[in-house]
Order: structure tokens, then C-alpha cells, then sequence
């Protein structure tokens, strides 16, 4: 897959069906849009294309608004989003700049010089509640009748529903920032997990016993808190582990956000390498402590129920093949 950040140069442009959207997460009913993207593309010999912003539209009118509560949390770093992209068969992805003079845009100006002149788009599919153009002023009958004029098609894909409910980023954020990873499954198809490189930390987790590897997040997530999850890519099989995933109250004021992970009786030098924590269970939300031998009788006890989840888990799977080899 492709990755352009902003318009392709005129020599990398190459006729594409398109959809526009943040997709964060990819859940369900972006999947269900991104195939229907893939099948028109190869139907009329064309690439599949993506464009998606960054930062979010919200978080970037959230900034000039001086008020960062009005900016969504993130459920996916850039990085998931675009190997999410690629796993739905999307053959390019515009990461367009969200900025002043693109928010400015009118929806003729954003028809002419990013669908038509930057893009050459030639089959388009949007939601149906899509909106474009300065103050958000183009709509879905204004694409139809522009796409008449400049000569592409246009087709809109209905809310995607699970059951009664419709699948949303922001219902998997309220799933996400509840613990409910059952429920964030179910809308975004697959387990919740956050990828990263392991970074350099202060080394105060060894020092009380617990080391961790740390993962950068540069967004606010969609979650914060202890949690019991599971490692992928440092062996053949998932590493059970503990995690905490926030702003680090009892020893560091900064604000910035980390994702901590102790994995269980794990000890070799993983800086540099790319990991993806699963997220399994929420023990409790994050606290600031008095002291750090406080804090490190509460990692301790978040660290004994991790273990005993996994036992469990590991109890009754060991009980399901048992039983299997019964009948």
C-alpha cells in the first residue's frame, strides 16, 4: 500500500476509487465501505484509495478553539489505522494535513483541485450523512451533481448497524472508555489492541520491581487505566501481561500519555521492537498515589490479579479440550 502525505505529486497520480473519512478504529461499518471501495476498484480496473486526515478535523477546531474536551479521544494510532487499511485491500492512502487554508476550502474548491485535479477520481462512495467544504456547506446531493459535471461517479453507503445499534467511532470510544472490550469486538470485528515501537522510559518500573516495556501514545486514547492484556511479537505465542495506560499521576506531572507493560516472568532487551499490546480486562482506573511504595503495593496487587486471570483462562481452556477428549 501507498501512503502519501497530502496529494500525490502529478507523477504518482493515477485514477482511483475513493471514499474520504477519518476512520478511526476501522470498525464494521468502515470495512463494509472500504470493501465495497475494493470490489468497485478491481470491477472497473482502477486503485482502491483512501483519504484520511490528520489531526482530526474535531481536534484541529478543538486547538483553535482553545478547548482540547471538544476534540475526540483516539481509539487508533496512525499506524493501526493505515495497516487496518491495507488489511481491507486499499491500494492508497492520502494522510491529507488538516489544516487553516484546507478547512477554508469551498466544496467547488474541494471538488476541482482535490477530487478532480489532485486525486482523478473516477467512482467515489461516501456515507450518507457525509460532509464537506468550509463549514461543512457541500452535502451528498452536491457531490451527486458535481460528479455529473466533472465526470465521476458517486454512491452512498447506508449507517452499518449492529443489531439495534448503529456501529460508530464514538460507540466504540464509549465501549472502550467503559472496559467493555467484549463490545468494542463486536463493532470493530477484532480484538482492541494498541501497536508501537518499545521506547526508553525513566527505568523506574525495574527499580520497583515491575520493568516494563513502554510504548509512546501521542493522542489522548479512547482509554485509560489498568489492564490485563496480552503481548504479540515478542514470541510465538501472546505474552500475558499488565498494563497501565495513562498520564503516570504519582510520578510525572507532565501530562503526556504512556502505555506501560510488565510482561510476566519476561526478561530480554526489546528497545526498538515493534509489539502489539491486546487489550483483555480493566482491573481499575488509573490513581495517584501518596508515595511510591504505596504505588508499588498497588502494582502488586494489579499484578496478582492479572495472574489469576490467566490462570483461570488457562484452567478452563485446559477444561474445554478435557471435556472434548470425552466424547
Amino acid at each position: 500500500m501507498k501512503v502519501f502525505r497530502g496529494l500525490p505529486n502529478a507523477a504518482a497520480r493515477a485514477p482511483c476509487a475513493l471514499t474520504i473519512g477519518n476512520f478511526d478504529g476501522v470498525h464494521l461499518g468502515h470495512q463494509a465501505l472500504l470493501g465495497r471501495v475494493r470490489a468497485a476498484a478491481t470491477g472497473l480496473g482502477l486503485e482502491a484509495a483512501v483519504m484520511t486526515f490528520e489531526p482530526h478535523p474535531r481536534e484541529f477546531f478543538a486547538h483553535k478553539a482553545g478547548d482540547l474536551s471538544k476534540a475526540p479521544p483516539r481509539i487508533a494510532n496512525l499506524r493501526d489505522k493505515l495497516q487496518s487499511l491495507s488489511d481491507n485491500g486499499i491500494d492508497r492512502v492520502i494522510v491529507e494535513h488538516f489544516s487553516a487554508p484546507f478547512a477554508a476550502l469551498t466544496p467547488r474548491e474541494f471538488t476541482e483541485k482535490v477530487l478532480v485535479e489532485g486525486l482523478h477520481v473516477k467512482w467515489l462512495m461516501v456515507g450518507d450523512d457525509f460532509c464537506y467544504g468550509a463549514r461543512r456547506a457541500g452535502n451528498v446531493q452536491m457531490l451527486l451533481e458535481a460528479g455529473q459535471h466533472y465526470g465521476f461517479h458517486v454512491e452512498t453507503l447506508p449507517t452499518v448497524m449492529n443489531g439495534s445499534n448503529r456501529i460508530s467511532s464514538s460507540a466504540v470510544r464509549a465501549a472502550l472508555a467503559e472496559g467493555d472490550f467484549a463490545h468494542a469486538e463486536a463493532l470493530l470485528g477484532h480484538p482492541y489492541a494498541i501497536s508501537g515501537h518499545v521506547i526508553h522510559g525513566q527505568k523506574l518500573g525495574r527499580t520497583l520491581g515491575f520493568p516494563t516495556l513502554n510504548l509512546r501514545v501521542p493522542h489522548r486514547p479512547a482509554l485509560s487505566g489498568i489492564f490485563i492484556v496480552q503481548v504479540h511479537g515478542l514470541a510465538e505465542q501472546p505474552l500475558a501481561a499488565v498494563a497501565s495506560l495513562g498520564v503516570r499521576p504519582t510520578v510525572d506531572d507532565s501530562g503526556r500519555v504512556l502505555l506501560e507493560v510488565h510482561v510476566f516472568d519476561f526478561a530480554q532487551n526489546c528497545y526498538g521492537k515493534q509489539v502489539r499490546v491486546e487489550f483483555l480486562h480493566k482491573i481499575r482506573d488509573e490513581e495517584k498515589y501518596v508515595d511510591l511504595p504505596t504505588l508499588t503495593a498497588a502494582i502488586d496487587r494489579d499484578a496478582i490479579i492479572a495472574r489469576e486471570y490467566f490462570a483461570q483462562r488457562m484452567q478452563e481452556r485446559d477444561g474445554a479440550t478435557t471435556a472434548t477428549d470425552r466424547i
